[in-house]
């Protein structure tokens, strides 16, 4: 079973859904903080906050701190000779307060629209302390809150929020964090809730207390309730956040605590912001932890940048992508100070039509691309070298039946010294054996191309712009889908810090895309596509029935011209 955890969302509903397009999962778990601000304005929430935090000035110099601000708003505008502008304060703060509501109910109506797309896959959601309580929304059949479920004999269970109350988000409407209180006594709703559903993994917004809690400038903010509570109960994993720069992955007492950092953008202490996209994809097998990957999403890639995984009964850590590690380590920005691919139009509009069907993929693409993951595992195991895929066709566009065949390129690095003859490598016949024995009973596949990645990061630091190899590396990176990417990611790193030589490549290959793009087959592809959605009755919209059109046009200026006007 692979659970995938992200924490503190902060309204990134765009990079959530990329995420469940572009991994497969039994179960996700999107936790913490989900929402930014309760409006879509930010003066209305500078407004909202500012009258936020003179009531809560006057409730403090009147003793009325057991009150929740909209409680004493409510209360004050009953008493007799309020001053006229205390009450057209009071008036707008009841109005405001109505209208954060309505808002928040309709972002978590977005949510949840996001998550029903991936209908083959179990996805919870746990509210923070910018939440309200998700069990007014539309998020209530989701929500872990004082909830449990078991999954394969593991039992997952959550609570929700956070001892501090955040200023712009209505007090009335948040969850009712009990976690902070002495367990001792019985008192403790958290400790009380664990203690009667004995889970497996444990899912919280705030952290324990001592583990990935410290706050710079304040010191540890952890819960005691329930660093005791995992300290003395077999609690496989506790999953938590809330604390954005103490992140990462930490034993005590045979339970692993993680802390992604955030997934959303959020504004650091400094006043900076910090880009986000992290989070884990854990690898469970007979109710235990088999691996646990830290990932990186940037846009449509997702890096791996470190893996834990047990041997010998001991926890290891092996980094993978050496410099986003270190780049998050020392609260660097790492991905929004790389210059951006710009692709030619013609592979900007295929990507653009791409996102909107992966929005529909489909159970039988999920096996495909599950199945291909094992494969490069198996791979790694028996072969000296890993290999990487970059998937094509009805299983990159996310659109797969039961019937249909997987399309795919293979890149691996060979240790022949006989370049470009790929027929000479030992790894990728060993590999294709693997790939033969585990697909044909179950799958048509054709293997459409193999790139040595050793030729291709030759080319690229020579800035060779007559190597075919780096040319059709660019294509299929421009366009497919890649499974086991972190055999890619260094090379295509290396491109990016070359886009003139990147689009100079792009540019070489444009005219063989446009024949490509024109073919029969091509062609009959898209109507397919059309016609898979429109029978899990989604019409195709206009907006991207004309990027469809402006795509098989032939001339990319007139491409332009006709997405532009739409």
């Amino acid at each position: 079973m692979k659970i995938i955890y992200a924490a503190d969302i902060h309204g990134a509903f765009d990079r959530v859904k990329l995420l469940l397009s572009e991994t497969v999962a039994d179960v996700y778990i999107i936790a913490g903080d989900l929402i930014d601000i309760p409006f879509y304005n930010m003066n209305t929430a500078i407004n909202y906050h500012e009258l936020q935090s003179f009531f809560h000035g006057l409730r403090i110099r009147m003793s009325r701190e057991s009150m929740t601000i909209e409680d004493f708003v409510d209360e004050m505008l009953d008493m007799p000779g309020l001053s006229a502008e205390v009450e057209e304060d009071g008036t707008k703060y009841q109005q405001y307060t109505i209208r954060a509501r309505r808002v928040l109910q309709q972002k978590y109506k977005v949510l949840e629209n996001i998550f029903s797309t991936k209908q083959q896959s179990r996805i919870f959601a746990l509210p923070g302390n910018y939440d309200m309580d998700l069990k007014y929304t539309a998020l209530h059949e989701r929500d872990l809150h004082l909830h449990w479920h078991s999954i394969r004999e593991l039992r997952i269970a959550g609570y929700g929020g956070a001892d501090i109350w955040t200023p712009g988000i209505p007090e009335r409407y948040v969850v009712r964090y009990q976690g902070n209180r002495p367990y001792a006594g019985g008192e403790n709703e958290m400790y009380n809730f664990f203690k009667a559903v004995k889970p497996d993994i444990i899912v919280t917004h705030q952290p324990a207390h001592g583990v990935h809690d410290r706050v710079t400038q304040f010191g540890t903010s952890g819960s005691p309730a329930l660093r005791h509570y995992c300290d003395n109960n077999p609690v496989l994993m506790c999953l938590t956040g809330h604390i954005h720069m103490d992140w990462g992955f930490q034993i005590s007492e045979n339970t692993v605590y993680l802390n992604p950092s955030n997934f959303g953008e959020v504004t650091t202490l400094t006043g900076g912001v910090a880009e986000g996209g992290f989070f884990y994809s854990l690898e469970m097998d007979d109710g235990q932890v088999k691996k646990i990957i830290f990932k990186k999403l940037v846009e449509d890639r997702v890096y791996d940048i470190a893996d834990y995984y047990p041997l010998n009964g001991v926890w290891q850590e092996e980094l993978v992508d050496a410099e986003r590690y270190a780049a998050l380590k020392q609260g660097h920005n790492f991905d929004t100070q790389e210059t951006k691919a710009s692709h030619i139009p013609e592979v900007q509009l295929y990507n653009e039509i791409k996102q909107f069907y992966r929005a529909f993929q489909t159970e039988a693409t999920d096996e495909r691309l599950a199945k291909l993951e094992q494969i490069a595992g198996m791979i790694d195991e028996k072969v000296q070298g890993d290999i990487a895929m970059d998937v094509m066709g009805s299983t990159n566009m996310g659109l797969c039946e039961n019937t249909s065949d997987i399309d795919f390129v293979v890149y691996i690095r060979c240790n022949s010294d006989s370049a470009q003859d790929m027929n000479s490598c030992p790894q990728l016949k060993e590999a294709e054996q693997i790939i033969e024995s585990t697909l044909k009973p179950q799958y048509a596949f054709q293997i459409m191309d193999t790139i040595d990645l050793n030729i291709v990061e030759k080319a690229i630091r020579e800035r060779d712009y007559e190597s075919e190899m780096a040319m059709r590396f660019v294509a299929y990176r421009a366009i497919c889908r890649p499974i086991n990417y972190r055999l890619i990611a260094p090379v295509e790193d290396l491109l990016n810090q070359n886009m003139d030589y990147r689009k100079e490549l792009e540019g070489s290959i444009r005219s063989y895309f446009r024949i490509f793009i024109n073919t029969s087959q091509h062609t009959r592809s898209f109507k397919k596509y059309e016609s898979r959605i429109r029978e899990i009755g989604i019409k195709l919209p206009e907006s991207i029935r004309m990027k469809i059109k402006a795509y098989f046009q032939q001339d990319a200026d007139e491409c332009v011209t006709e997405i532009n006007e739409n």
